[in-house]
């Protein structure tokens, strides 16, 4: 499947962008069965690569108290259904570098959290699989300098790499995305750049304990980067965001997903005709 992920990557026959969506964290069978269901049938119609995006367990909340999952094995053997059930690839989050083998036995690509994105040992593990690694810009960092991050990965000996725009602290409350970046990090790292088009509108910080979101200018984020020249976009979704049990606040609807979607291979189509001229 891994080397069926790097056509996925590059967008198909036709350069499309590729998209890696579904909940933030797996929280049963059912959801996770359902969404990778219709969002399957929903780019597969409109001719996008798509990869099922869940995180097995949520390492990073604010609360002691905040869900974190279902259980690491319970959850990593639902990602491997749905990746044979559907015959799509998956990605999912590691937080520890003994997390890279026990993960990749079930994903396709595994990825790196933002917060976590310049730790050597487990990018050097997660390289080690030679599973696809994305790793998240984390919001501290300059676009250039993820080139780091990457080569950590390369110099592994592992080739199989994208990177994550995911916004950059701006105050204590909010998060940015630069479009410049989008030039700056394919230039600087050499490989495909994505968006992440529900994270980087996350408000964190909050006094609640629970972060909150700007869900409402998701399209906005997204559109912007595909026009800024952005490879694929992340975006997570679920059936009714108000009820997930994590990072609910800055989910898209899924069944406002079609429609998002349909804008932006009408924007990535644009982009491509612009770079003929």
């Amino acid at each position: 499947m891994t080397d069926n992920i790097k056509d996925y990557i590059n967008g198909g026959a036709d350069g499309n962008f590729f998209l890696l969506a579904g909940p933030c964290v797996i929280e049963g069978e059912e959801m996770a069965l359902d969404i990778a269901s219709r969002m399957k049938v929903i780019t597969e119609r409109l001719g996008i690569p798509y990869i099922f995006k869940g995180s097995y367990r949520k390492a990073n909340r604010s609360r002691i108290d905040s869900f974190t999952g279902i259980g690491d094995e319970k959850a990593l053997k639902i990602l491997g259904k749905v990746r044979s059930e559907f015959d799509i690839p998956v990605v999912t989050d590691i937080h520890l570098p003994e997390e890279a083998a026990m993960a990749a036995e079930y994903v396709d690509v595994l990825q790196i959290p933002a917060f976590l994105c310049r730790q050597t040992d487990l990018l050097v593990a997660a390289a080690a699989t030679g599973k696809f690694v994305n790793i998240k810009k984390g919001q501290f960092l300059s676009p250039k300098s993820m080139a780091y991050a990457v080569n950590k990965v390369r110099e592994s000996g592992n080739d199989n790499v994208t990177v994550t725009e995911r916004g950059t602290t701006f105050g204590y409350q909010d998060l940015i995305v630069d479009m410049r970046g989008f030039p700056e990090m394919k230039e600087a790292c050499g490989c495909p750049v994505i968006i992440d088009a529900t994270h980087s509108l996350q408000q964190p910080n909050q006094t609640s304990g629970v972060t909150g979101g700007l869900p409402e200018l998701i399209a906005t984020i997204a559109c912007s980067s595909i026009a800024a020249g952005a490879d694929g976009v992340f975006m997570e979704t679920h059936q009714n965001p108000s009820e997930a049990k994590s990072d609910g606040a800055n989910m898209l609807p899924l069944d406002k997903m079609e429609s998002l979607l349909r804008r932006l291979v009408i924007m990535r189509q644009a982009y491509l005709e612009g770079l003929k001229i």
